[in-house]
């Protein structure tokens, strides 16, 4: 989902990276320590608080501190200087805060396309040079990973040495150990690495990528082990309940097709690992609610006092036990996804989400006194009219005599690997216009808030992109970071390739 760029604190209200990170460790719970002969930088290119809330990240940091011989150290992107005037803080990791440069290894998890802006400074900050064909044997390996590989990690192929594809808690240690084996020898390293499967070396490997890793079911489910007040999460335990996805939706990633589909966990698994001292609990997953005993999850949690999150809760499967269950821990906004603003059109996406689901989702936040219904959709999609905008603001309407309604919206986005590969973007101009015809017809019946189109149509290039386009962010962050950087920096791309001249048609009427 796009995201605007994030306002940066003046420098007079600027505090030290290093008393940041006392503050933060000395509220942290369930950190690792440990020492081991290879250590490793961890780092995620977005602030603490949102890499404390992936679970993802987490699981790796779990899975080196548990490898025999292995350890890591955290390093994140500054949170008071991810964008614009203020210059990034020297990063320096949180365990012993050396500079990032002094490791031999960066890992990375990357989660989205708008993410690898923050990786480019993330390294310039430590001053790594971000373009990987400037790097040598005396640079740190930087090794990059995360959910963005399921989809198209082709643009971090001008910068990472190497990506690890898929699920990577396991091929994480077989590639630092195989790196740690080579002696800091970088054509030893690539040689090694590309030789891995489900690794791609792009200097190698050029643009051909290799398939997604899938873990064993013997790793599974994934859980964090710290916890913190300064996470977007606060104080919250992940546990994963379910990996993967039984549906077919033509825009995700991680639709059935994807690693065999979903995989459950057991309710006594998770239940098991969740800490006695844990008050606040997220279950995470692609479709935590087709998780089959679900409901059960949640009303146990919600019998011991605990306050449960859910990551994803599609309306076909919300009944009557299931909200009843989450109300009794502690929700107060039933959050479900539309998906698109008609019924035609969710029928193209192939979501079984229909009319009759939503406004039963409606009836029961109110009969189990929640204060409103969230639902999230996507405009822009391909096919889409003026009439799909109408009928949703037909239909809200509807549901708004029921309970208050908010709109969280998102523009259409083409991922690769999904059906939907390669459809175009609808357009910054129709989008906004699109947008404010639901704000129009929706006021004072609803809220509606949606991110940015400009940066979607960033996104979507990225989405759509390569290693060029991945080079053309550190053009963008280097003339500031803003969304008329990167417009300048595609547009120079547009004479490389039709294809490319064809995607950024998309800003014509900005």
């Amino acid at each position: 989902m796009a995201q605007e760029a994030p306002v940066v604190p003046s420098p007079a209200h600027r505090t030290d990276l290093r008393e940041r990170i006392r503050r933060r460790l000395a509220d942290e719970t369930g950190r690792l320590v440990k020492e081991a002969p290879f250590t490793v930088a961890l780092t995620y290119p977005s602030p603490y608080g949102a890499a404390m809330s992936s679970l993802g990240f987490q699981r790796i940091y779990r899975a080196i501190m548990e490898a025999p011989g292995l350890a890591c150290e955290r390093a994140f992107l500054d949170d008071e200087a991810e964008n614009g005037d203020a210059a990034q803080q020297r990063p320096v990791t949180y365990e012993s805060q050396r500079p990032l440069e002094d490791f031999p290894i960066i890992a990375v998890s990357v989660a989205y396309e708008l993410e690898i802006a923050g990786f480019v400074r993330l390294l310039e900050a430590a001053s790594i040079p971000a373009r990987r064909s400037e790097r040598d044997g005396r640079h740190p390996f930087v090794l990059a990973g995360g959910p963005l590989t399921f989809s198209n990690p082709l643009p971090l192929a001008g910068i990472a040495d190497a990506v690890i594809m898929g699920e990577a808690e396991e091929l994480a240690i077989t590639a630092i150990t195989e790196l740690e084996a080579c002696g800091g020898d970088r054509a030893r390293q690539l040689a090694a690495l590309a030789k891995l499967p489900h690794v791609f070396v792009p200097e190698i490997h050029g643009p051909i990528l290799p398939t997604v890793a899938k873990a064993s079911d013997a790793v599974l489910p994934a859980w964090a082990p710290i916890r913190t007040p300064h996470a977007v999460l606060a104080d919250m335990f992940l546990i994963e309940t379910e990996r993967g996805c039984s549906r077919a939706c033509t825009y995700c990633v991680m639709r059935r097709s994807t690693n065999g589909g979903m995989r459950v966990a057991s309710m006594e698994r998770i239940l098991e690992l969740i800490p006695p001292n844990a008050r606040r609990v997220g279950l995470v997953g692609a479709a935590v609610s087709d998780h089959p005993r679900i409901a059960q999850i949640v009303d146990k949690l919600a019998e011991s006092g605990r306050e449960v999150g859910l990551s994803s809760l599609r309306p076909d499967r919300l009944g009557d036990e299931l909200v009843g269950a989450l109300a009794r821990a502690g929700y107060k906004t039933l959050t479900t996804a539309m998906d698109g603003p008609s019924e035609r059109l969710r029928e193209s996406l192939e979501r079984r989400a229909r009319i009759r689901h939503l406004e039963k989702c409606a009836e029961m936040a109110k009969k189990h006194k929640m204060d409103r219904l969230k639902l999230y959709l996507m405009i822009g999609l391909p096919g889409e009219t003026d009439t799909d905008i109408d009928e949703c603001v037909a239909f809200t309407t509807e549901l708004s005599r029921i309970i208050p309604v908010s709109l969280g919206i998102a523009p259409f986005c083409a991922k690769r690997n999904t059906p939907l590969d390669g459809a175009a973007f609808a357009g910054i101009s129709l989008v906004q216009a699109r947008l404010e015809r639901l704000k129009r017809g929706l006021r004072g019946r609803a809220d509606v808030r949606s991110t940015s189109a400009k940066w979607a149509w960033v996104e979507y290039v990225l989405a759509q992109g390569g290693e060029a386009e991945g080079l053309a962010v550190i053009d963008a962050v280097h003339a500031g970071g803003g969304f008329a950087a990167y417009k300048r920096a595609f547009g120079a791309l547009e004479a490389l390739s039709p294809k490319r001249a064809r995607r950024s048609l998309a800003i014509a009427a900005v």
